[in-house]
C-alpha cells in the first residue's frame, strides 16, 4: 500500500513548504518533494539537440515511456541553448513560447529546469512565465531568476494535464530566451482500494468520536 490513512488525511489537510495550490494544481519547487509525489517518471535531457542552428517547430519527442509534441508560438523555430554536451531547447525568437503537448501515457505531472538565456545560449538570469492546463483550466507561475539547475514542477490533481507554456520575462534593455532542461513527465500516484477503506473507516470513527463527546442535552 503506497499510503496509509494518515497519509491520505495529510494529503487533503496539509502541503509540503516547498508546494503551492493553484485550483486543481499543486505546484513544486523542490525536485525531492517532486518525485515523492509522483511515480514512473520519464526524463528528456534534449541530448543531441541542435545548438548550432534551428530546428522547425513542431517536433515530437519522448521522455521514457511517455511521448509529447512540443511547439514555438506561431510555428517559429527552436534553437538549442547550453552547450553541445549539455544543450537545453530554447526559441529562436525571444518573445516566444514553448509549449509542451499531446502528452501520451495519462501525464498528470510536469516538471524540469526552466530558465532564461542571452542571444548566445548561455545562462543569464531573468524571469520565466510557466502556464499548465488540465480539465479545470489554465494557471500561471511566474518564476523569479531561476537558475539552470532550478526546479520546478505541477502535479494536477485531476490527474490528466493537457499542455504546458514557457516562455521569458522580457526586461526592457534586452532580450532574454526561454530555455528548458530535464523535461519531467509522470503519472500522478493514485490511492489504492484498500486505502479509501481506512480514509472512510477513519472518517467515520473521528464522527464518531465527535458524537460521544458532545454532553447530553437535558431533558
Amino acid at each position: 500500500m503506497r499510503w496509509h490513512y494518515l497519509s491520505a488525511v495529510a494529503l487533503v489537510g496539509t502541503l509540503s513548504i516547498s508546494t503551492g495550490v493553484h485550483a486543481q494544481f499543486v505546484t513544486y519547487n523542490s525536485q525531492a518533494t517532486f518525485l515523492a509525489a509522483i511515480m514512473n517518471p520519464g526524463v528528456d535531457t534534449f541530448a543531441g539537440f541542435s545548438t548550432t542552428g534551428t530546428t522547425a517547430s513542431p517536433i515530437s519527442r519522448t521522455a521514457g515511456v511517455y511521448g509529447y509534441t512540443a511547439f514555438v508560438t506561431a510555428r517559429e523555430d527552436f534553437f538549442g541553448a547550453g552547450t553541445v554536451g549539455n544543450p537545453s531547447l530554447s526559441t529562436n525568437n525571444a518573445t516566444d513560447a514553448v509549449t509542451f503537448s499531446d502528452f501520451t501515457g495519462n501525464v498528470g505531472a510536469v516538471g524540469g529546469n526552466f530558465f532564461t538565456t542571452n542571444v548566445e545560449g548561455a545562462f543569464e538570469s531573468g524571469g520565466i512565465i510557466v502556464t499548465y492546463t488540465d480539465a479545470s483550466g489554465a494557471r500561471s507561475t511566474t518564476l523569479s531568476a531561476p537558475t539552470p539547475s532550478s526546479f520546478f514542477g505541477v502535479v494536477s490533481i485531476s490527474r490528466t494535464i493537457s499542455s504546458l507554456s514557457v516562455s521569458a520575462v522580457q526586461p526592457a534593455e534586452k532580450f532574454l530566451f526561454p530555455a528548458i532542461d530535464n523535461l519531467t513527465l509522470a503519472r500522478t500516484i493514485v490511492p489504492e482500494p484498500d486505502t479509501y477503506a481506512l480514509l472512510t473507516t477513519g472518517l467515520l470513527g473521528i464522527g464518531a468520536a465527535a458524537r460521544r463527546r458532545r454532553p447530553s442535552q437535558p431533558r
